[in-house]
This record gives C-alpha cells, sequence and structure tokens, in this order.
C-alpha cells in the first residue's frame, strides 16, 4: 500500500494572564483565560515492523511531551507581558516571585501562537510537520496558523 500523509490533533488546556497596555478597551488590564490550544501535525505513519510507533506519525504521548515542556509548562498559570512594561511593575511582580514571562511581543492570541509555532517547529522530530495550530481563548475567540498559508 502506497504511504499517504495522515494528519493527528492533540489538544491542550491551560490558563494564562496577560495585558495588552496599548489596546483601548478593558483588554489593558491584566486578567486571565482558559486557553484550548490544538496542535495539528501532518507526516507520513512509520512502516517499520521493529519499531513500537508503527503506524503511527508520532506517538500521542511524545507529541504531548513536546507540547508540555514547550508551551505548557512554561506559559500555565503564568503572567505573560511585553518586556516594555513600566518598571515598577516589573520590580513588584519580581519581588513577589510571580511567576512571569516577559515576551518583545504584545501577548495577543495572535502573537502567541506564533510563539508557539516557533517553538514546536524547533524540536519536532524528522519527518513530522506542524500543519496547523488553534488557540482558543474564550469559547468564541480563537486564532489559527496554518503551515499553507506560510510557505
Amino acid at each position: 500500500m502506497k504511504s499517504q500523509k495522515i494528519r493527528i490533533t492533540k489538544e491542550f488546556k491551560f490558563e494564562v494572564a496577560h495585558a495588552l497596555p496599548c489596546h483601548e478597551g478593558p483588554c489593558k488590564n491584566i486578567h486571565g483565560h482558559s486557553y484550548t490550544l490544538s496542535v495539528t501535525v501532518s507526516g507520513n505513519p512509520i512502516d517499520d515492523v521493529s519499531r513500537p510507533d508503527n503506524g503511527m506519525i508520532i506517538d500521542f504521548g511524545d507529541l504531548k511531551k513536546i507540547v508540555r515542556n514547550q508551551i505548557v509548562s512554561v506559559f500555565d498559570h503564568a503572567l505573560v507581558l511585553h518586556k516594555g512594561s513600566s518598571e515598577t511593575l516589573k520590580s513588584e511582580l519580581e519581588k513577589n516571585s510571580f511567576k512571569t514571562i516577559w515576551v518583545d511581543y504584545h501577548p495577543t492570541s495572535e502573537n502567541l501562537i506564533l510563539d508557539f509555532v516557533n517553538r514546536l517547529q524547533a524540536i519536532l522530530p524528522s519527518g513530522v510537520m506542524l500543519h496547523s495550530l488553534k488557540l482558543r481563548e474564550t469559547a468564541t475567540s480563537f486564532a489559527e496558523w496554518y503551515a499553507s498559508d506560510n510557505k
């Protein structure tokens, strides 16, 4: 049988707080979201009966470890803020040992998803291609990234 491309998706849930100080609405204030991240990878199933992952693109457990290590464990229950935030705020957060991630972008869903793409593409195994990410910020709002849109 001819090898064919397959896509698999794994979902992750985590909590993140952020602020968008340049925003004109209430999102300029520190607030949080219960994010859902859907990670879809594609590839040809492994065709080697001597391997325990025969018939898989990547074991779901291995994909889970990668995403948890690169994204979920880093961002879960963290406050994500732009590096240009006030020095007073930075000082207070550091003094109180809050889990804060300082980024060089405004932490919108769009920018977060691009950060996640970079983190995952750098570490996925050979033959496993990142197909798409979907980052759901609320029940009715999400950002999507597709590899096919970025060739």
